[in-house]
């Protein structure tokens, strides 16, 4: 079996590895931003990712992640180890498609539990989380499913850029992103684009 750790904090990785040595893990793989640890996961196909979610000047970038592996590898199990003891950031992180979500301020055998819960094919949240991200999975209806590029763009939007430096970072056309910002109002019930870029914001501002 082959693991993934992402996370900026050499701590954290080495902790981590040391769990997965011991869950019996032969191949463990470490990156320290969200580029590397997309190139890493194209590059080496793992089965499971344990990754944060947020890294130093990129929000949202480890919900994006999660939804970018998933988008092309929908079989790849995502362990998120996090800070955030949040319940509505942990139901977040579910929704994008992670089957397991720990604390880091948890102990080593937790972790090691979690893993070995989300390798087996089953689901994990922190316990102290658990009952509120279930009942807010419950009551919040599902967000309306967004393309990849969609997410691109919206996460994006979330982070200050505006249509021409969306388009320039993602290779596009000026037009092509803002008809896709028209369709994103159209699915996310935002009026005006500023409602849209409000929505953004809100978005960033809870994976932060």
């Amino acid at each position: 079996m082959r693991v993934l750790v992402v996370d900026d904090h050499p701590i954290v990785l080495q902790g981590c590895r040391r769990v997965l040595e011991d869950a019996g893990v032969e191949t463990v793989h470490e990156a320290t931003g969200i580029a590397a640890g997309y190139r890493r996961f194209r590059r080496f196909r793992p089965e499971i990712v344990v990754a944060d979610l947020t890294f130093q000047g990129a929000s949202l970038s480890g919900l994006a992640l999660i939804r970018r592996i998933r988008s092309v590898a929908p079989g790849t199990r995502i362990l998120v180890f996090s800070m955030h003891d949040d319940p509505e950031i942990a139901a977040r992180a579910l929704e994008s498609g992670a089957a397991g979500y720990v604390l880091k301020d948890t102990a080593s055998s937790e972790l090691h539990l979690a893993f070995e819960r989300v390798r087996d094919g089953g689901t994990y949240v922190a316990p102290s989380l658990a009952a509120e991200v279930d009942r807010l999975r419950r009551e919040t209806p599902a967000p309306p499913p967004l393309t990849p590029r969609e997410r691109q763009i919206l996460d994006r939007l979330g982070a200050g850029r505006a249509h021409g430096a969306i388009a320039e970072e993602l290779g596009l056309s000026y037009k092509t992103v803002a008809n896709a910002c028209t369709q994103l109002r159209r699915k996310l019930g935002a009026r005006t684009l500023a409602d849209l870029i409000r929505i953004a914001l809100r978005e960033a501002a809870r994976g932060t």
